[in-house]
C-alpha cells in the first residue's frame, strides 16, 4: 500500500501553495474589477464605509455569542475611541470592561 502524494510530506506545502495561489487571484481580482468601476461620490463613500462595515460584521455577532461583558466591552470600547479617537485606549477600556464584569461573575 502506497501513500498518495498529498497524504505525506509534500501535502502540506501542496495547500500552502494552493492557499497562496487563491490568496494572490482573490487580491489580483480585487485590483483588476475596481479598475474597471468609475469612481464616483458615491461609491467612494460606500468603499470608506467598508472596513467598519466588516468589522461591526465580524465582532457584533462574537460579541452577542459571548454574553453581556462581552457586548459591554465593546460598546465601552467605541465610546472611548468616539471620546479619545485612539485605538489602543479604546481596546484596553474594552478589555478592561470584560475583565471586571467576568471577574464580578457576569
Amino acid at each position: 500500500m502506497t501513500d498518495g502524494f498529498l497524504a505525506g510530506p509534500a501535502g502540506a506545502y501542496a495547500a500552502i501553495l494552493a492557499m497562496a495561489v487563491a490568496t494572490y487571484l482573490c487580491r489580483a481580482s480585487g485590483v483588476v474589477l475596481m479598475s474597471r468601476v468609475r469612481l464616483t461620490p458615491r461609491v467612494t463613500r460606500g468603499l470608506r464605509a467598508l472596513p467598519g462595515s466588516i468589522v461591526v460584521a465580524t465582532v457584533a455577532p462574537l460579541a452577542a455569542q459571548a454574553g453581556t461583558p462581552a457586548v459591554a466591552g465593546v460598546l465601552i470600547a467605541l465610546a472611548t475611541m468616539i471620546a479619545v479617537r485612539w485605538e489602543l485606549a479604546a481596546l484596553f477600556a474594552g478589555l478592561a470592561t470584560v475583565a471586571l464584569l467576568r471577574a464580578l461573575g457576569l
